[in-house]
């Protein structure tokens, strides 16, 4: 801590304050400080691993959580000192979201009206997609010869499958945060928060939702709850992009924790995270709702 408490001495807003310090768990590519002084109370992120191989933006993350904040979803920031590899933001009160928080009655509405006030804010500074990010990160396995899943290569044909149909009624991108696991919903009883935006960038909207369903584990029906929230009634073409937009996430995501295992220096298993991931989205490759989400994400309706 001596030296971490040295880095918070830089921090012009901290210089010079008593403060207590407490570390925030679950940061996997931050070091996440809850800061308290007299005067405030502020989240330094001070910034981990290799952006590079993970294709994170660190000045796309901070004008983005600005953009966030300006849309009233994301938590102000308070400043941005690259030298120091350090983003400090306020800390937003309330309870922290798991995945069993979704189980309880109006949290996935809640979620999916939260979503649209991020995606209706202002526009980011950057792009994501996850079909080219997906390409990326696989050549870096490749290059850097890390461990692959087996059998991630025999699917490459189907994900372009899944990608020519997205394509077909694809709209204008939206702001997106793209990494919205449970515990990036922060709830303070009256509003609901939008934290972390390294992967942040717009994108297709149906892709934040099947992301969210993903990461936060959702069954069919609230899948189905979450896209109503959001467009106020789930067409079945939209229900399929989201299904579909899910199933990138699995496939893509999967990489991210290849390379994780191979390059990250935190105690944590994060190929079997990838492989939990990897085998979800080949359990739908190889299955015949595919080729029913892939014909119903085309349709009119």
């Amino acid at each position: 801590m001596a030296g971490v408490e040295a880095l918070l001495d830089r921090i012009p807003v901290l210089q010079g304050l008593p403060r207590t310090v407490v570390e925030l768990h679950g940061g996997l590519t931050n070091h996440n400080l809850h800061v308290t002084t007299p005067e405030r109370a502020v989240v330094v992120r001070l910034f981990r691993g290799d952006p590079d191989l993970l294709g994170i933006d660190r000045d796309a993350e901070h004008a983005n959580t600005l953009a966030a904040a300006a849309a009233g979803v994301g938590a102000g920031v308070v400043d941005y000192l690259p030298e120091l590899g350090a983003l400090v933001i306020d800390y937003i009160p309330g309870e922290t979201y798991d995945n069993a928080t979704f189980a309880r009655p109006g949290v996935v509405t809640r979620v999916g009206r939260a979503i649209r006030r991020l995606h209706d804010g202002p526009r980011f500074v950057n792009d994501f997609d996850m079909f080219a990010r997906q390409a990326g990160y696989l050549r870096t396995v490749r290059e850097q010869g890390y461990r692959l899943f087996v059998g991630y290569v025999d699917h490459a044909a189907d994900f372009a499958r899944v990608r020519s149909a997205l394509s077909v009624r694809a709209g204008a991108t939206v702001p997106c945060n793209n990494d919205l696991l449970a515990g990036n919903f922060v709830d303070d009883g009256e509003r609901l928060w939008l934290i972390d935006y390294e992967y942040s960038g717009n994108n297709d909207c149906c892709f934040e939702l099947g992301n969210t369903a993903n990461e936060c584990e959702l069954d069919d029906d609230q899948v189905e709850e979450l896209t109503t929230a959001y467009f106020g009634v789930a067409s079945r073409h939209r229900l399929a992009r989201v299904h579909l937009q899910a199933l990138c996430s699995q496939y893509g995501w999967s990489l991210w924790g290849a390379i994780q295992a191979a390059a990250s220096e935190i105690d944590h298993d994060f190929f079997a995270w990838g492989q939990e991931r990897f085998d979800r989205a080949a359990a739908t490759f190889t299955s015949p709702r595919l080729d029913r989400l892939l014909e119903e994400a085309v349709r009119d309706d």
